[in-house]
């Protein structure tokens, strides 16, 4: 509790501001740092040693993805073709040293990791208010506090034993109701402050929804620890881990939410 007490303290003032009303520069080094790192502690707890040319493209072309995501969008087909390429070939000249399971995590690492943190930047070139961007955000968070203390509260009946032990049923409902209820804050905010036409029943179905996701990043990112033994993905948040610990469900919530904001807003 201390840890996420000292995490949000010190987290939660820097995300607002480089999310609402830093420049863009700002959130585009702090996404692409974000995305290289995450892509560092996924290829490593999947065996890629962290010094090898492996890692290093890996981390490269996580950053550079957030980067021409801002810029050169069209061109990110190209930067990953040759990320996949160099990498088979770089395995096949070390004669077997690497493998294909090496090879897939860094190809994950290095596009599918960056590419959801990038979607951020996509939706902000829209041309919508700023402060839909914070909305996956308090949408992951919230459902995570939500299951946070409503599994420690009420938690009796495990959710996935085999996956993650201390997720439970009460916990997972716990994450729907904190959704809900960051959901009709950040509605009544946008309404009352940023003169935004809400739809409430958008905004607390997305929560949702979006809860759903949450959990199942969450999941996810928890099979691939215990599927190779580890316990954090690294210590960057000191006792809450690496940011892939942190931002697990951030990473399934942007894509999807992003996309639905870009399409329900170029209606408007």
């Amino acid at each position: 509790m201390k840890s996420r007490l000292l995490v949000s303290a010190v987290g939660a003032p820097v995300l607002l501001y480089v999310v609402l009303w830093g420049p863009p520069a700002a959130l585009v080094v702090s996404l692409a740092a974000l995305a290289a790192v995450a892509a560092w502690e996924l290829a490593h707890c999947a065996g890629v040693p962290g010094r090898s040319f492996p890692m290093f493209l890996t981390v490269a072309a996580a950053a550079f993805t957030v980067c021409l995501a801002w810029v050169e969008p069209e061109i990110l087909g190209h930067l990953w073709t040759a990320l996949i390429l160099v990498l088979f070939f770089h395995a096949v000249c070390r004669g077997g040293e690497v493998s294909f399971q090496q090879v897939m995590a860094c190809v994950a690492a290095g596009m599918l990791i960056p590419y959801s943190f990038s979607t951020l930047l996509l939706t902000w070139q829209e041309g919508i208010h700023r402060g839909y961007l914070i909305l996956p955000f308090v949408f992951s968070f919230m459902s995570d506090t939500g299951g946070y203390f409503a599994g420690r509260a009420f938690g009796r009946h495990k959710l996935a034993p085999r996956i993650s032990p201390h997720k439970t049923v009460e916990g997972a409902v716990g994450g729907l109701v904190g959704n809900l209820l960051g959901g009709a804050v950040f509605a009544f905010i946008m309404e009352t402050w940023c003169g935004q036409d809400i739809s409430y029943p958008l905004i607390l179905a997305l929560g949702l929804v979006c809860s759903v996701a949450a959990q199942v990043g969450d999941l996810s990112f928890s099979l691939v620890k215990r599927e190779f033994g580890v316990k954090d993905y690294g210590r960057i948040f000191l006792e809450h881990g690496g940011v892939l610990d942190r931002f697990d469900s951030v990473i399934f919530v942007l894509p999807f939410l992003t996309a639905v904001l870009r399409l329900v807003l170029s209606f408007d």
